[in-house]
């Protein structure tokens, strides 16, 4: 089938470009040996960008060239230390396979696609008068922004200067949303990121499916290792003998898919033995009677049916955490979107802590504050639409589902109604973290117009039909960051090196296009005033009373706060109650069950086993399957199955096998097994990321599998519309090594 968008690749006269360029450094070594010894030594303070947490680092800097990656002593998320991800942030600086020059999709007169490095100004100039004639057409709404990063901010700005408020962060129906919406409902208030657990002076954790050691969150695992090293009690619940299981007290090796049947569980015997926080639940909770006749009939003994573990081992369990209630929590996670019923998974989780009394506690949840911050006094878009979403009825969502971007952008799935029209794409590798990939190469093909801004060519690049290469984040300023924190702090990303190759900052790019595009009769340059982001970040230093000079000699500037804790249970929380609500009134009056109930989760077919994923310490999902220096310590990753099944199935560890789904798609390149008596014998498990699919990915190309190459099936949270992927299953079947080695030849 012809179709109007073709994956495309990189074409030999963009590597010849490529190889002919001055700007290109086949390593940091040889550019240093060149140069030796060095002239000028500098070490710069900027903020990380390989995941969110966004911690300090400090960048030696010699002749120009970063030689060395370090934690920075002044922030507080990073203390002077970095996770493994951090560390090898040098790699993606000095990638070769980075994106280099603006590219344009172009028909050849054979009518074959290619893409065509261009200028700046004509890369510009094309981009804006595809958006200006989409807007003239069908409105800016039609414009979808999926955006993924701390400069995703640069372009929501644009987005709403044309006129558009269609914007959607993957990580939110993919990751994090349900966790966020649980917390609200409950608490009146998410946990955030960083999240609010006081976990160096908890006494008792207990872990369900959340996989600190293997999610590297730097300050999470710092507080992690205090706690530990302070003899805090662990649990930990997951069908896999995970990083963190082999730290802890207790493993409860669940079924997948039954965890509110045992949390439901932990609730009555808290409740049963009376070994709640009774004070705290008196104070500060509504609904603790309607609570208790829940979750009368909801035993242990009813839990082992449909979990797999023992009465004991859930009272047992039960009765730790309670011991040392309320320096006692159980975590919330952070990747949540498991079975479609996540909000009420993680709401059970938030009752439990509500009846271990743990909220504004030491050891429990902390009260954070945020570094007071001014922003500067520029213009703000006020008038923009939304697009009229179909598959949208969420009642309590707070944010887009990307997912639903992606339906509304389909012409098979929209007759007689208006469709999307036109993707931008920042930091989103869609290919790799979207759910249902036969649909989503159907939207892809189906929209006028995809812009794609990237750092390296992300599967999504080869949809696109303007690429516009972003420099990293070593080479460009970005907003200030001031999250809520237990030490509140302000800190700066800025540049360590000049930009290479022919790359640009995203503000640059969106000032570029917004001088470019008219809404009512005039340029949307007014939104951005400023030659720079420098100039924003001066301009607001001063408006808020610290020096530019003193946080870019610094990298952050922190406050004191000693309001940490509650101990007299006095706080107002901001729930309609005020208080915390195990009985939702606010989830009863949408139609929506009030308490969380236990569904039963479907069973594989015969042969199948229930596909699980997750991450490595190394890598940052697809992000990072590139970085040489990531790489080079793990290069592939793994499909993790019991011994006993193996056995059966007549594989042995090593072996490569290619995945089947229920729905018949297959994995783009096989996956090495381990086998393995550290998982259930129901389920299968590999990390995100891998099997890149585009050559232009030197190093990550066809390393491993990908699991969103068989992720076709998910189910929809109805509360907030996140994509519970856990419901898919997989069959093995064994390929030659010599076949799976071959796949990663690059011609």
């Amino acid at each position: 089938m012809i179709t109007r968008r073709t994956f495309l690749k990189a074409g030999a006269a963009i590597g010849a470009a490529v190889a002919g360029s001055k700007l290109l450094q086949t390593s940091k070594r040889s550019a240093l040996a060149a140069k030796e010894p060095p002239k000028v030594v500098e070490r710069i303070p900027t903020m990380c960008e390989i995941c969110f947490w966004k911690c300090g680092m400090d960048i030696t800097v010699e002749d120009g060239i970063a030689t060395r990656v370090e934690g920075n002593e002044y922030h507080p998320l990073s203390n002077g230390m970095l996770c493994p991800r951090g560390t090898s942030a040098l790699g993606i600086l000095y990638d070769q396979d980075r994106l280099k020059k603006p590219l344009i999709r172009r028909k050849n007169e054979a009518g074959e696609q290619y893409f065509a490095e261009v200028s700046w100004n004509e890369a510009l100039d094309f981009t804006a008068k595809k958006l200006q004639q989409i807007i003239n057409k069908h409105g800016a709404e039609s414009i979808a922004l999926f955006s993924h990063g701390h400069g995703g901010g640069i372009w929501k700005t644009l987005m709403k200067a044309m006129g558009s408020g269609t914007l959607c962060a993957p990580s939110y129906a993919q990751c994090r949303g349900p966790r966020e919406m649980a917390y609200k409902i409950t608490y009146g208030r998410a946990v955030g990121s960083p999240e609010i657990m006081d976990t160096p002076h908890s006494k008792c954790i207990a872990f369900i499916g959340s996989h600190l050691g293997e999610n590297m969150h730097n300050t999470a695992v710092q507080d992690l290792s205090h706690a530990i090293g302070n003899g805090a009690k662990l649990i930990t619940v997951d069908p896999r003998f995970s990083t963190v299981a082999g730290k802890s007290d207790m493993w409860l090796p669940i079924k997948p898919g039954t965890d509110i049947a045992l949390i439901l569980a932990w609730t009555h015997v808290l409740i049963e033995e009376e070994i709640y926080q009774k004070d705290f639940v008196q104070k500060m909770t509504v609904g603790f009677e309607q609570l208790k006749e829940h979750v009368k009939d909801k035993t242990p003994e009813w839990a082992f049916l449909q979990t797999g573990i023992e009465p004991s081992v859930i009272r047992k369990s039960a009765r730790m955490l309670a011991r040392y209630a309320p320096a006692s929590f159980v975590h919330p996670g952070r990747h949540v979107v498991w079975y479609g019923d996540d909000t009420q998974r993680v709401r059970a989780i938030g009752i439990i802590n509500g009846l271990l009394g743990n909220w504004g506690k030491k050891g429990g949840f902390y009260l954070p504050a945020k570094y007071p911050m001014a922003a500067a006094d520029i213009p703000h878009p006020k008038k923009y639409k939304v697009f009229p979403l179909i598959e949208n009825d969420f009642p309590l969502g707070y944010d887009i589902p990307a997912q639903t971007v992606m339906k509304s952008s389909l012409k098979s799935k929209n007759k007689g109604r208006k469709t999307v029209k036109s993707w931008i794409a920042y930091g989103c590798n869609l290919p790799l973290n979207m759910p249902d990939p036969v649909a989503l190469k159907e939207a892809m093909n189906d929209v006028d117009f995809i812009l794609a801004i990237d750092i390296l060519p992300a599967e999504i690049t080869g949809y696109a039909d303007v690429v516009f290469p972003e420099c990293t984040f070593l080479e460009r300023y970005d907003a200030y960051d001031a999250r809520e924190n237990r030490v509140p702090y302000v800190a700066i990303r800025q540049p360590a090196v000049r930009p290479m190759y022919d790359s640009k900052p995203g503000y640059w790019m969106a000032r570029e296009l917004a001088k470019r595009i008219t809404v009512g009769g005039e340029t949307l340059e007014k939104y951005f005033p400023h030659d720079s982001l420098k100039q924003v970040l001066k301009e607001e230093a001063k408006l808020n009373g610290f020096s530019f000079e003193e946080i870019s000699k610094k990298g952050a500037l922190t406050q004191k706060h000693d309001a940490l804790y509650d101990p007299d249970n006095t706080l107002k929380l901001n729930t309609p109650s005020g208080k915390v609500e195990l009985y939702s009134k606010t989830l009863a009056d949408a139609g929506l069950d009030p308490l969380p109930n236990y569904t039963p989760p479907e069973e594989p077919p015969p042969g199948y086993f229930r596909l699980l994923f997750g991450r490595s310490p190394l890598h940052t999902f697809s992000r990072t399957t590139n970085n040489s220096q990531s790489m080079e310590i793990f290069g592939e990753n793994e499909l993790w199955l019991n011994v006993q099944m193996a056995k059966s199935l007549g594989i042995r560890n090593g072996n490569y096998v290619e995945l089947t789904n229920q729905d018949g798609l297959k994995s783009g390149s096989p996956v090495r097994v381990k086998v393995t008596q550290r998982i259930r014998q129901d389920c299968v498990y590999m990390v995100h990321g891998f099997g890149r699919a585009d050559k232009r990915l030197t190093k990550g190309y066809h390393r491993g599998a990908s699991d969103t190459d068989v992720i076709s099936r998910y189910k929809e949270d109805p509360v907030m519309g996140g994509t519970g992927m856990n419901v898919n299953f997989v069959s093995l079947n064994k390929v030659d090594s010599y076949k799976a080695m071959q796949l990663r030849r690059i011609d």
